[in-house]
């Protein structure tokens, strides 16, 4: 694996890591947004992996204001973050970025998961960016409801976003069933977008995340983590470009599947 440089920068008023390859040439950036406990070291790991991958990697703490970290590390309050106000950080993100030098701001994807999984798309409806990476998210019912939290509905961003989206997804999630990714994969599709989805059989929700033992699976982790190599590395090969249309959808369940035997896990 290739050598990397850490450090905590800011990006106005909102602190983040930074981990870049050890190079002095331009490489695209990845923006990694953490999942509901705020910006832990599980978020930090996955920006090095990135980074020891050859990318510039930033994952901003976009929960900085909420006044009890701790408790929100631990799982034991959340926070909501609105779809304009999310947009408005990540756009902070990228010009944290743009201090960077090996950060090639032509080529830039973002990462979000479970709660923060939406926001690449809220952001690709509203600038160009490389990719969307949606992990076990922006998939619930109540993700494509109109509220103050959401205030576009998601068919609509989605219609709008134009970069190639790749969404990971597990059987056994509590929180999303299958049909509920046949309605993702189906609105990108009926919108004509490029996508490239996985779901992954026996993955819980977070299946991701390795500091979460009932949740992690390592096999469909590092299955999942490689195929997201290889899309972000056809993206930036050019391998997407306007005039085609690149769909895959690959889905592994049990044959008596059924979505209320899933449960929560720790």
């Amino acid at each position: 694996m290739s050598r990397i440089r850490s450090s905590q920068v800011s990006c106005g008023d909102m602190p983040a890591f930074l981990a870049v390859p050890a190079i002095d040439a331009k490489a695209p950036a990845v923006i990694v947004m953490h999942e509901r406990y705020g910006l832990v070291r599980h978020t930090c790991e996955l920006a090095e992996r990135f980074a020891r991958e050859g990318y510039v990697a930033i994952a901003p703490d976009f929960y900085f204001q909420h006044p009890d970290q701790e408790a929100l590390h631990r799982g034991d309050v959340g926070h909501d973050m609105s779809d304009p106000e999310a947009a408005a950080r990540l756009e902070a993100a990228i010009a944290g970025l743009a201090r960077v030098p090996q950060a090639d701001l032509a080529r830039i994807a973002v990462m979000g998961i479970c709660q923060t999984a939406r926001h690449p798309l809220v952001l690709a409806a509203a600038r160009p960016i490389g990719a969307a990476l949606v992990w076990y998210g922006a998939a619930q019912p109540r993700e494509w409801a109109v509220t103050a939290k959401y205030p576009r509905a998601l068919d609509e961003i989605i219609a709008a976003a134009d970069c190639p989206v790749l969404g990971m997804f597990g059987e056994t999630d509590h929180l999303i069933s299958v049909d509920d990714v046949r309605r993702f994969r189906n609105c990108l599709e009926r919108h004509s977008k490029s996508f490239r989805i996985h779901l992954y059989r026996d993955a819980p929700h977070g299946w991701l995340n390795d500091t979460m033992p009932g949740r992690y699976r390592r096999a469909q982790a590092e299955a999942a983590w490689a195929a997201q190599r290889e899309f972000l590395e056809l993206v930036f090969a050019g391998g997407y470009d306007r005039l085609t249309r690149r769909q895959h959808f690959e889905a592994g369940m049990a044959a008596d599947y059924d979505f209320s035997r899933n449960v929560r896990l720790e």
